[in-house]
């Protein structure tokens, strides 16, 4: 049933229908009044939420979808996950009648088969309705769960062969009928959730998008129905014009570009996704055939919502960010995600890692694509990481506490042309923020003992990435860690002639003759005391490294983002002198001539 329903749930909605029209100024007004209603029913979510990983980490994002189940607005979040809720919410929509939707209700869904993210990502909705009782627009707000009820604390699993060892997945559930809360609904989910203080996040996901509604309403009566809805049809149909614009610009062409992940939490090695972008005329089509759909694999199967909101991710970042962000993109964009593959799974695939690889890949995929045509917007809108270390213990009165490893720190920031990667985290991230040393040891048995950026750590280029750090921490209880490893083998691209990345690296029980690489998934007991050591891989480069200004290489070795020996093997610029002594200098004649020499080497290679 899966992929039939996927193909009905993306199915083009019509237009809302509506007896008058609207002028640009006042449609814009519209939007931005929704887009600040989104804004506001995310922050109060953080604002109210128990847990840190939704009031500390800023992981959820906030929507607008019209009475037919298009994407009207969305709020400023992290940008893969901005187009994952819709679908969950047409299924909603698919049981109206039957599931008896009316003013004051509230409903929640997880379940990847069923439109969802993958289960932790809990999208919760509430209609709006107009004085007639019309439903005019529906507001739901994604957030991340720091548990889901599966077989293993947090959802994820790095051996769950089915989605039932994830945890409660959930279609649709309504949580409130006409303003009252549905008790058995509710603890339901409580008692299906180790989390102590999933009950108060739960709480705050239905208050913020009952504040959303009440904020809608406000809105409804100052513009009327009528014109509202009519905002809603033409900043969709000026996206989708907008963003057709953009790819008539492009030269028209094949583009294919294709990316691995090291291996699945089995061991299973290069797993493959492949993305051919065609461009003909205005259309832009997206085809990822050919990614891989090997049935033995674990662990990596992306959902189709997650599959669809990370090419819109990416694709919205390649063009005028003036665009506002909705249901048009998608109207512009063909996506061809093959039925079976990782990218669109068979019911009942484990998701929950899925959400970090291959959805990354798929963004990662595209930007590598289109690179070669667009290089002034070719950022990869991506992480590399596989998993965070998440670290797991219970109090003395049996409450599970769990460290998710989601702490501070650079990695993954990539140069783009005429810009040096730059900030702590990749553009991908969006408003997340991480953990910071002392709020976790405050909440945590953990000590944090070292955050530092490690020198040549960025992919070297034109433009380089910025360096990743190595980040230490010690548990002081004895703890469950769970972690899976991925970027060692095929670490983050560079573009355009720039370096990869380098690879990531996590080490357990540092320092004592127990210590050991984390090569794939692993999930150990640590002793109180432990040293785990997880280097991040940094950004990767952007064009030839040989390419560089030689005084932004030197500038680069004594900010000890390059050393003096990779500033002569990656960028072929010759120092003297020494970091210690503060008198590094270019030696101007033996670089020309280095570089001169690989140069001209790369040039007879190419002839050949």
């Amino acid at each position: 049933m899966s992929f039939e329903l996927n193909r009905r749930l993306v199915a083009r909605r019509p237009a809302l229908a509506t007896s008058t029209t609207i002028d640009a100024v006042t449609a814009s007004i519209v939007n931005g009044a929704f887009e600040t209603i989104c804004f506001e029913v995310a922050t109060h979510l953080g604002r109210a939420a128990s847990s840190a990983i939704i009031n500390q980490s800023n992981e959820r994002n906030a929507s607008l979808i019209d009475a037919n189940g298009r994407l009207a607005a969305v709020s400023v979040g992290i940008p893969q996950l901005l187009f994952v809720s819709p679908l969950a919410v047409r299924w909603g929509l698919e049981n109206f009648v039957e599931d008896d939707w009316g003013p004051g209700d509230v409903f929640v869904g997880n379940d990847p088969d069923y439109g969802g993210g993958h289960l932790p990502d809990y999208t919760v909705y509430a209609p709006l309705f107009d004085e007639h009782g019309e439903l005019v627009l529906i507001q739901a707000l994604q957030a991340h769960q720091g548990d889901t009820g599966g077989k293993d604390p947090g959802g994820f699993s790095i051996d769950s062969r089915d989605i039932f060892g994830e945890g409660l997945g959930i279609p649709v559930l309504k949580l409130v009928h006409r303003g009252k809360p549905r008790r058995d609904a509710i603890d339901l989910l409580i008692r299906n959730n180790r989390f102590p203080s999933f009950a108060g996040d739960i709480a705050a996901m239905i208050s913020a998008v009952q504040a959303g509604v009440r904020s809608l309403q406000v809105l409804l009566t100052r513009y009327g129905v009528e014109t509202v809805k009519a905002a809603v049809n033409y900043n969709i149909d000026q996206t989708n014009s907008r963003f057709r614009q953009a790819v008539a610009q492009w030269p028209d062409g094949e583009y294919p570009a294709h990316v691995w992940i090291d291996q699945d939490t089995a061991g299973n090695p290069d797993v493959h996704v492949q993305v051919t972008c065609r461009i003909s005329g205005d259309q832009l089509t997206v085809d990822m055939t050919g990614s891989d759909s090997r049935p033995e694999l674990v662990n990596v199967w992306n959902t189709f919502a997650n599959t669809r909101g990370y090419a819109i991710a990416q694709l919205a970042s390649m063009v005028d960010p003036d665009i506002n962000k909705n249901e048009g993109l998608f109207y512009a964009v063909e996506m061809i995600i093959p039925e079976g593959s990782i990218l669109q799974p068979a019911p009942n695939k484990p998701a929950a890692l899925g959400s970090f690889h291959p959805a990354v890949e798929v963004g990662e995929a595209i930007c590598i694509a289109l690179s070669p045509i667009l290089p002034q917007r070719s950022a990869p809108q991506v992480y590399k990481l596989g998993m965070p270390s998440a670290v797991i213990g219970f109090n003395e009165a049996g409450e599970m506490w769990m460290d998710q490893g989601v702490d501070v720190r650079a990695s993954d920031a990539s140069a783009t042309q005429g810009l040096d990667g730059w900030g702590a985290m990749c553009a991908g991230l969006g408003n997340l923020i991480l953990a910071t040393a002392e709020d976790a040891e405050s909440r945590f048995p953990v000590l944090n003992l070292s955050r530092e950026m490690t020198t040549d750590t960025g992919g070297a280029g034109r433009w380089r990435g910025q360096p990743g750090t190595c980040n230490i921490k010690q548990v002081l209880e004895p703890v469950s860690a769970m972690t899976w490893m991925v970027s060692r083998k095929h670490p983050l691209r560079g573009l355009n002639g720039g370096d990869d990345a380098p690879p990531y690296c996590n080490i357990f029980l540092l320092g004592t003759d127990e210590e050991f690489e984390v090569e794939n998934a692993v999930n150990a007991q640590l002793p109180a005391g432990a040293i785990t050591s997880y280097q991040y891989g940094g950004g990767a480069g952007f064009e030839d490294p040989l390419l560089r200004d030689p005084t932004a290489v030197q500038e680069d070795v004594l900010d000890e983002y390059v050393s003096i020996a990779a500033a002569r093997e990656r960028y072929g610029v010759v120092l003297t002198g020494s970091l210690d002594d503060w008198n590094v200098a270019i030696d101007v004649d033996k670089t020309a001539q280095l570089r001169g020499a690989r140069l001209a080497a790369k040039a007879a290679g190419g002839a050949r």
